[in-house]
């Protein structure tokens, strides 16, 4: 009888006991973080790059190029405000400002920094030997000190050259009329994409029996009173891819349609603002190829240094038939067969 009591007070004591270590074994074995079966695993969020894009002046050229880059870009797989925001700042042709927008960039630690025209580039390559750089509308990067050869940049900026086919350009020049002699080239005396044109212009010239005249500039204002310097003087003006004379075109423009001067310019934006002719490049295109470098970059394909500087294969001539008639002049037949885009207003 004792010891059956006291089997049941041992039972009493270690039943409860029991209990209490199966809960708490239960409690165990579900970890506090984990979460049930069914219950969706929280989503990974996706890194947005962050692009700076520094425009050293805004007209139809360069900005046709940037927003080429931003399409194609986004083709890419970098789609703007979703996987990549940009930072797209002008510096209203003001060098130091391009210099403090490059800063900016460099603080703000962007993934990528595109740089539309030489001085912007020039900017940007000042300021960071880090952050890939890319560049577009720059015509002679090896002059400029961008890169250390075309074929191999060998730092962190690379991209795309304007380079136009000067040679041609002026050829249309004697197209359009024949005995023209003195062709007149205002252009930035500050900016080397536009003193490696006028060198090349000089040197197409000899050949081609012409004679260059120039006339430097150091500002916007002063485009019309180079122009208006030449009239008399000059059978027909050449407007390079210069940002400060093609931004300010119209005034070129303004002078040739009084003095009746037929205008050729570098590049088929200036065209469609109504110079005659142009045998070159596509802006927009040449963004879009800047796209394709920046999406190899961005992939971790390519660095800058290893990427040689592109340049756009194929060029075209595109005619403005309005502008021919302000400035007296008639398109040939042979120029309106091979054109690849007439302008009719």
């Amino acid at each position: 009888m004792r010891k059956q009591k006291s089997w049941r007070v041992v039972q009493k004591i270690l039943c409860p006991l029991l209990l209490l270590s199966v809960a708490a074994c239960g409690q165990q074995s579900a970890p506090a973080d984990s979460q049930p079966a069914n219950s969706p695993a929280p989503a990974q969020e996706t890194k947005q790059l962050k692009v700076g894009i520094v425009q050293i002046v805004e007209h139809p050229a360069l900005d046709a190029a940037r927003d080429g880059f931003i399409a194609k870009l986004g083709k890419n797989g970098y789609e703007k405000d979703k996987q990549v925001v940009y930072d797209v700042k002008s510096a209203q042709g003001n060098m130091d400002q391009a210099v403090q927008i490059a800063q900016k960039f460099q603080a703000d630690n962007v993934d990528l920094i595109l740089a539309i025209a030489t001085p912007a580039a020039q900017a940007a390559a000042q300021v960071t030997k880090d952050i890939p750089i890319l560049f577009t509308a720059v015509t002679d990067p090896v002059a400029a000190s961008l890169v250390q050869s075309m074929e191999k940049p060998g730092g962190n900026v690379t991209g795309t050259t304007d380079m136009n086919p000067v040679e041609e350009q002026l050829k249309l020049v004697q197209e359009l009329k024949a005995d023209a002699k003195t062709v007149g080239i205002i252009y930035n005396s500050g900016e080397v994409n536009s003193k490696v044109q006028v060198d090349a212009a000089k040197a197409a010239s000899e050949k081609l029996g012409l004679t260059i005249r120039e006339a430097a500039i150091t500002s916007p204002t002063e485009v019309k009173q180079a122009a208006e310097s030449m009239v008399g003087k000059v059978d027909a003006f050449y407007i390079p891819t210069d940002n400060m004379v093609v931004s300010s075109i119209s005034a070129v423009l303004g002078v040739a349609e009084s003095q009746k001067i037929p205008v050729v310019a570098g590049e088929e934006n200036s065209v469609k603002s109504g110079a005659i002719a142009t045998y070159g490049i596509d802006y927009g295109k040449l963004g879009e190829q800047t796209a394709d470098m920046a999406a190899k970059i961005l992939k971790g394909e390519a660095k800058p240094a290893d990427m040689p500087v592109e340049k756009q294969a194929e060029m075209k001539l595109v005619l403005n038939k309005k502008a021919a008639e302000k400035m007296g002049v008639t398109l040939p037949q042979s120029l309106l067969d091979q054109a690849a885009e007439v302008v009719e207003q």
